[in-house]
């Protein structure tokens, strides 16, 4: 088996990015499904999306970062 190219590795990081937001959705969803998301948890909720969605982005960037696309002539 050969080696992933460049592409193969930015996909694979891009396709991590949207499972993990996914993953978040549903998550989140199900809390909410199950009254948590009501009252004082609202705000606390909320920050707590946006950590974890921050949080999958600085990821993101940083494994991006590490495999740059290759510029083209």
């Amino acid at each position: 088996m050969s080696a992933p190219t460049r592409d193969d590795t930015r996909r694979r990081i891009a396709d991590n990015l949207l499972s993990s937001l996914d993953e978040l959705v549903r998550r989140h969803r199900a809390l909410a499904m199950h009254g948590t998301d009501s009252g004082d948890h609202v705000e606390l909720h909320a920050e707590l999306i946006a950590a974890e969605v921050a949080h999958q982005l600085a990821m993101t960037r940083s494994a991006l970062h590490r495999h740059p696309p290759l510029r083209q002539p």
